[in-house]
């Protein structure tokens, strides 16, 4: 009760913010946001959680592969992340005889641990404010161009202003990289392009493959449960960082070492209570949270109606083949997993978005907007006319972006061949060696999870579904051969396609073709007629584009302005953001929610495996969990296992694995989901509804120590 009156006390001294909406920077949490944490139970400093000259949290957590987030647990550098994350890389080192994907994987010594190829982490160095830098730069340049150029269109402007704001950033981060050479330096924009930071980071990519629990447990509950609660779904993997004999980083060796981590995660096998602090600290990849009304239409109407079409197509197909083969179900295993994950999220987010009145709220603001601009000459000058100027290009290029949309997803992002083919494109131009054989590796990795038969069936409903979703005129130029040489025969087009392309045989990486072979191919000349419709589609919307750009970078910077009085977060860009809030539950239409699941939820599951097979375990599993010995990883007040919980920590995709952390900066679970009653969350934070879901820490360490018998890696954590 304490803790409650604390936040609404510190809720209405913030004109209305909620205390736990927010993806902040660490190395600018504002002195409101700390004493908020701070009554809200953090017991760490603001040095203790970021400090670039000595040792803090934020060398604990890791960025994980470029797409996920991961927390160091160990001074020897083992990592946490989710299943998910790890799901990529635990399938390329599985093969049909020895499956790790389905069955796990527990390396006994470090000699057993599986080097993930390609796979790599960063760990955050320090983040530099560049934007004084940046604007001076831009300013001079922008002084220097209407002397010239005085009579330039407002697009024309804009269009100038991301060319010189990109060229300085890009002479800014290759100064940094010249002179912290063995680091990565990268500029990123905040606030919808008004602020500029640069965030340096040292990479490791020597990671190696620890620990895996089985896939019915990793993923357990499937797309029934994806996004949705209550969970049971252990999404855990362990991996380690590998480092030279200096401890800094190396490419794969076998006489490197594992990592002698500067700061690691200390573990809690306390648990915790409704009310108790919980903090996130990971890499959000995209949020909107400032978008237009107009925006967010577009983006419901847009790209997220392609998503969920094209990908419930294309998904069908595979899902049917999967069933019926377990090769073709361990080489689409993966691209699976992606394809749905976001699939299942647009159909949420659309569907929450309507029932939120989200675009309402926008719409709101933004007449808020209008009249506060009016109020002062100044602002009316620069904001007065931001709303009727996003109306007008929304409009005006909204059936060009849904042509786009569906281009986009049926193809370059639909058929196994259409990506073979862009990559082999992209090969014949680079000149880079590197670059040429990374093009190869991934040439190859695409011909390793692919089937012929699920490929061609897969192109060829794609292609039918997309000439019924699009008008005739945004078809690309192969159709018109599909209707005159082939009598609207997709199956005769791509049968003879695939039977006749070089494309098919993954040796073309390595032969010598001319440069009519190449125009000639039916594969290649199909993804030609695709790129020049997408570039003729770009090239329709580009002046409406620079005036939505130019607009809502404005609007951003008007809402920042009105509400000058409250604290504002930039929207995510997968840089390191710290969430707060507390352990929580929540009532939503199907009605009230506990905040945490215990053992005998999931055995109710798995007791419904015929009816739903992704509540499948293996029987030894089921065995384990029934027995009921739970150890010390038994909750000591509730005398519970518990297995997942909730809080209303503010997260998104790219936070899957970013540490939960209590007030003393102890793990005590890993992010891994959102819930389906607030998937407008990436545009709209709801206090009421908005869930963070985790996997308890106990659970991990009971599948690792009870399942696995890795009794090494719990010493080598400090549990025991």
């Amino acid at each position: 009760m304490k803790k409650l009156l604390v936040l609404l006390v510190a809720i209405c001294c913030f004109n209305g913010i909620k205390a736990d909406e927010g993806m902040w920077m660490l190395s600018h949490v504002s002195p409101q946001s700390m004493k908020i944490m701070k009554d809200l139970g953090l017991e760490l400093s603001k040095k203790e959680l970021y400090n670039p000259k000595g040792s803090s949290l934020k060398d604990a957590v890791v960025a994980f592969g470029g797409f996920c987030s991961g927390v160091i647990v160990s001074p020897d550098g083992l990592v946490f992340t989710n299943h998910h994350c790890g799901f990529g890389n635990i399938q390329a080192l599985a093969t049909p005889e020895n499956d790790i994907l389905k069955n796990g994987f527990v390396a006994r010594t470090q000699a057993d641990e599986l080097p993930a190829k390609g796979l790599f982490v960063r760990l955050l160095q320090r983040t530099d404010d560049i934007t004084k830098d940046v604007m001076k730069a831009y300013n001079k340049a922008y002084k220097k161009m209407m002397t010239e150029k005085p009579e330039l269109t407002n697009a024309e402007i804009e269009k100038f202003r991301s060319f010189a704001i990109d060229s300085i950033c890009n002479e800014i981060e290759n100064k940094y990289n010249k002179k912290y050479p063995k680091l990565i330096s990268e500029v990123e924009s905040y606030y919808t392009g008004n602020e500029f930071y640069i965030n340096i980071y040292k990479q490791y990519d020597d990671i190696r493959l620890v620990f895996a629990p089985p896939q019915s447990l990793g993923k357990f509950g499937g797309e029934t449960d994806n996004w949705m609660w209550p969970r049971q779904t252990c999404d855990f993997s362990v991996f380690r960082i590998y480092s030279d004999n200096n401890n800094e980083p190396a490419e794969y060796s076998a006489t490197n070492r594992p990592l002698q981590a500067k700061r690691y995660a200390k573990i809690s096998l306390d648990g915790y209570e409704k009310g108790d602090y919980c903090m996130t600290i990971g890499y959000p990849g995209s949020t909107d949270r400032y978008l237009s009304s107009f925006g967010i239409t577009e983006q419901m109407e847009c790209g997220n109606a392609a998503r969920i079409n094209v990908r419930g197509v294309k998904q069908d197909v595979w899902k049917r083949w999967m069933n019926s083969d377990a090769t073709i179900r361990l080489q689409y295993a993966s691209k699976y997993a992606q394809s749905s994950n976001y699939w299942k999220n647009n159909i949420g987010m659309n569907k929450a978005l309507k029932d939120l009145g989200v675009v309402e709220q926008k719409q709101a603001k933004e007449k808020q907007i209008t009249e506060w601009a009016k109020k002062k000459k100044s602002t009316n000058v620069r904001f007065g006319n931001i709303i009727s100027e996003l109306s007008e290009a929304y409009k005006s290029r909204k059936e060009a972006v849904y042509a786009l949309s569906f281009l986009q997803e049926s193809f370059p992002g639909g058929p196994d061949m259409f990506r073979i083919a862009n990559y082999y494109n992209h090969l014949q131009k680079a000149v880079d060696n590197d670059a040429k054989e990374s093009l190869k590796n991934r040439i190859r990795t695409q011909y390793k999870d692919r089937n012929e038969q699920v490929d061609k069936e897969t192109m060829i409903v794609l292609m039918e579904n997309y000439a019924k979703q699009v008008k005739p005129e945004y078809l690309p130029s192969f159709y018109e051969i599909i209707k005159n040489e082939y009598n609207q025969d997709y199956t005769a087009f791509v049968n003879d396609m695939f039977s006749k392309t070089f494309l098919n045989n993954p040796n073309c990486i390595d032969s010598t073709f001319t440069e009519e072979q190449v125009k000639n191919d039916m594969a290649m000349a199909c993804l030609n007629s695709v790129q020049e419709l997408g570039a003729k589609l770009k090239k329709q919307i580009s002046t409406a584009n620079l005036t939505v750009s130019e607009n809502e970078r404005k609007l951003c910077q008007a809402i920042v302005e009105m509400e000058f009085d409250r604290p504002h977060y930039s929207d995510a860009n997968f840089t390191m953001r710290l969430s707060y809030g507390f352990v929580n539950d929540y009532t939503s239409a199907e009605g009230h929610q506990n905040y945490y699941t215990t053992m005998p939820s999931i055995l109710e599951k798995i007791a419904k495996c015929d009816e739903i097979d992704e509540y499948w375990v293996e029987p030894e599993v089921k065995t384990l969990f029934e027995k009921g010995n739970f150890g010390p990883y038994k909750d000591e007040k509730t005398g519970e296992m518990q297995l997942c919980f909730l809080s209303n920590n503010d997260i998104t995709g790219g936070n899957s694995g970013s540490p939960m952390f209590n007030g003393k900066g102890e793990l005590i679970g890993l992010a891994f989901d959102g819930n389906w009653d607030a998937m407008s969350s990436d545009v709209s934070f709801t206090q009421d509804l908005t869930r963070c879901i985790g996997v308890d820490i106990r659970y991990v360490l009971y599948i690792i120590d009870c399942w696995g018998g890795a009794d090494r890696l719990i010493k080598e954590m400090g549990v025991k």
